[in-house]
């Protein structure tokens, strides 16, 4: 063999070397991220029994345990953010399909602990948690009142109510403004109501109060004070998750959002619906 073609060679070798071992770099970490992937769908697998049980649901609730790796987080017993969720959920007999979510910021507990499902000693820093009250919930309340089909709850986007909300930037979080809308009939004839006005936190509860209302038929306007009193409902939602005081309400397309926080609480900490 000639020396040009070993120095030929030689390069080829050494690519074909580095080529394999940045295969086996990547074998192995797919291999660490899929683990890291198995172990926490098998903790996630865990608290979804645990929080079954806890806020007293029918199925599992969607557990995530967000953060990437898993496994420096659960090295350490510190679960930065643990997002539960339910949706459908009743209270009593007068909600139906409330979507319930948690948030448990810094869950502190081992590993092993969490595998087995044994969260005596578990603690959180803080947990978030909100109720979310659905368009079709509230139709089923008027129609105690005034049957009606379609509601739908918008935030008012009107130009003076959006001026008098970036006047008062401070305003409380217990308050917010809202349009509903629907379909009812009155005295035989069809009718598409508009309303105005707020919903507010009063002891827990969601207090809607209309003030203003529009029709597409404006000859039936002596139906105003019905339509009112229909509209103007007071929910109760039941208790936050790990009994959370309400501490906000927050209008969104579709839905209203009742919502507080409560800091250093054990996991295994009571709570009801």
């Amino acid at each position: 063999m000639t020396t040009s073609t070993r120095t030929a060679s030689t390069p080829r070798r050494g690519g074909r070397r580095v080529r394999r071992l940045v295969v086996a770099v990547l074998i192995l970490l797919g291999l660490l991220v899929a683990a890291d992937f198995g172990v926490a769908a098998a903790a996630e697998y865990q608290v979804a029994q645990k929080m079954r049980a806890k806020l007293e649901l029918a199925e599992d609730p969607a557990v995530r345990i967000n953060g990437f790796p898993f496994i420096t987080q659960a090295l350490a017993g510190d679960y930065r953010d643990i997002e539960i969720s339910a949706s459908g959920v009743p209270v009593r007999d007068q909600l139906r399909d409330l979507e319930v979510r948690a948030n448990l910021y810094h869950t502190r507990i081992g590993l092993s602990e969490l595998l087995a499902g044994d969260t005596r000693n578990a603690t959180i820093d803080a947990v978030r948690g909100s109720v979310k009250i659905k368009a079709s919930d509230l139709n089923r309340l008027a129609d105690q009142v005034t049957p009606f089909t379609d509601m739908s709850i918008e935030p008012d986007t009107r130009e003076e109510v959006l001026a008098a909300a970036a006047s008062a930037p401070d305003a409380p979080s217990t308050t917010a403004a809202v349009q509903l809308s629907g379909k009812t009939t009155i005295a035989g004839r069809a009718l598409v109501v508009t309303a105005y006005g707020s919903v507010s936190l009063v002891g827990g509860q969601v207090a809607i109060a209309v003030d203003d209302v529009a029709l597409d038929d404006e000859s039936l306007r002596a139906a105003i004070p019905q339509l009112v009193q229909a509209l103007n409902i007071t929910i109760d939602p039941g208790a936050l998750p790990f009994t959370v005081t309400p501490t906000a309400v927050r209008v969104e397309s579709g839905a209203f959002t009742v919502e507080g926080t409560v800091t250093d609480i054990p996991l295994d900490g009571s709570t009801t619906r």
